[in-house]
């Protein structure tokens, strides 16, 4: 039997035996007195499109029945469409979910919807994503690209999902630095001049300058890697001579990487140059010695936290890092760390693909 349901502000109240046949038992909508419930248009939308309730809007003063077609043209707030495709789609596959914003979540997530374990419903107090949901053209700022889940909607309806995780950035390939190495700043990076055989051998600093006549060891090194070590007096050289010269070639994006380069090798990760996957590094989280190493673990690309994210860039790394069996990190450096370099202004988030 279909239900009629009526809209009250923002709401489609549905009586008769809704909390049963809806609620108790498909987790849609909220109980009111009795056996109404009180259901989000997203919910009522997908019921009304499944057949299972018919929906009266009385809101203008008459009584306009509404069809599916006409409900899902209504206004109900932005990028309703694809809420509404997510909604339909995770339904498909055996998950509850509500809008994370219902008044009777005690935690709401900042998210579309709150997704609940596949076998659980909204009274169990579990969720498994606080899922945000976006258009391939809706721009996605750093700052809302938080942990749980992310759903984009193609221009075809299509779907895909990943999984945003906040990774911990941890290896065990932190060694004891030389000091006064002698090198030279050329005009965008550094020669060491007779360096110790571990400094690249154990710690993986710079490239071995190869095929040369010259009687001794000498290394290239990159503004970042020179920076970090003439700071740690590792090099013959003034920091802030690196410094300004990285700022010359690059501009305030030298600051932001060499924040997160320092991080990562404060953390025992050994960063090296992502240019061939295009991003900022690539990490080894253990190296042993450069003649043994194993394959990078993590793509990692530097933004300023308050950088606005194109949902097709996303797919694209985070298909890149996929194919190269490694894992997309994004490291959002706050302005405040400036020439500091501190490792908390730094926010780290991990995106890989989902399949609910």
């Amino acid at each position: 039997m279909t239900l009629e349901g009526r809209f009250d502000g923002d709401v489609v109240r549905v009586a008769g035996d809704a909390r049963q046949r809806f609620h108790d038992a498909r987790g849609y909508g909220y109980p009111l007195e009795g056996n109404e419930i009180a259901l989000a248009p997203v919910e009522a939308a997908h019921l009304l499109y499944r057949g299972d309730i018919a929906v009266v809007d009385t809101r203008s003063g008459g009584a306009q029945n509404l069809g599916f077609r006409d409900f899902l043209a209504g206004d109900h707030g932005p990028d309703f469409g694809v809420r509404f495709l997510v909604y339909a789609d995770l339904r498909s596959r055996g998950f509850y979910l509500t809008p994370a914003r219902e008044p009777w979540l005690e935690d709401p997530p900042d998210a579309a919807f709150a997704v609940f374990p596949r076998g659980s419903g909204p009274g169990d107090g579990e969720i498994e994503y606080a899922l945000q949901v976006v258009g391939e053209r809706t721009d996605l700022s750093a700052t809302d690209l938080a942990a749980g889940a992310l759903a984009v909607v193609d221009e075809e309806s299509e779907i895909t999902y990943f999984e945003v995780s906040t990774p911990e950035i941890s290896g065990d390939s932190a060694a004891a630095l030389p000091t006064g190495v002698d090198a030279d700043l050329l005009e965008d990076r550094v020669v060491v001049w007779n360096p110790p055989e571990t400094l690249y051998e154990r710690t993986f600093y710079g490239q071995p300058l190869e095929g040369r006549e010259y009687d001794r060891p000498t290394l290239q090194c990159s503004l970042l890697e020179a920076a970090h070590l003439s700071r740690n007096g590792a090099l013959e050289l003034e920091p802030e001579r690196v410094l300004e010269r990285g700022r010359t070639v690059e501009g305030d994006r030298f600051d932001r990487r060499l924040a997160v380069y320092t991080a990562l090798r404060e953390a025992g990760v050994v960063p090296k140059t992502g240019y061939k996957f295009g991003a900022d590094f690539r990490t080894y989280a253990s190296v042993e010695s450069v003649d043994d190493l194993g394959h990078s673990e993590l793509l990692i690309r530097v933004h300023p936290s308050e950088h606005v994210f194109e949902p097709r860039d996303l797919a694209l790394d985070v298909r890149l890092a996929h194919g190269v069996r490694k894992t997309m990190v994004f490291a959002l450096v706050s302005s405040q760390s400036g020439a500091e370099n501190r490792a908390d202004s730094i926010t780290w988030l991990a995106l890989t693909r989902l399949t609910p």
